[in-house]
């Protein structure tokens, strides 16, 4: 997945993630091609249940909440320590 498509997932969850929390809840948002794939009660099921059927690192899990104020960014990275 290019970093365009993650923007263009990630773009499509933030104009979607209130009306997904207003039927779902505080849960767990599965995002690939622009659409919802699964909604989920924890990160590890969403993930899990997943990729049974998706290549990792093709798709988005997103926390719900009810607006963008309010929501925890995570960021994940490989990182490699530096020798001092």
């Amino acid at each position: 997945m290019t970093n365009n498509t993650q923007e263009q997932d990630f773009d499509y969850f933030l104009k979607n993630m209130a009306a997904l929390y207003k039927t779902h809840g505080h849960k767990f948002a599965v995002i690939k091609n622009k659409g919802i794939l699964g909604i989920y009660e924890t990160f590890t099921e969403a993930l899990e249940t997943t990729i049974k059927t998706e290549e990792y690192g093709t798709f988005l899990v997103q926390e719900l909440f009810a607006d963008k104020d309010n929501m925890v960014h995570h960021f994940q990275g490989n990182v490699v320590p530096v020798p001092a």
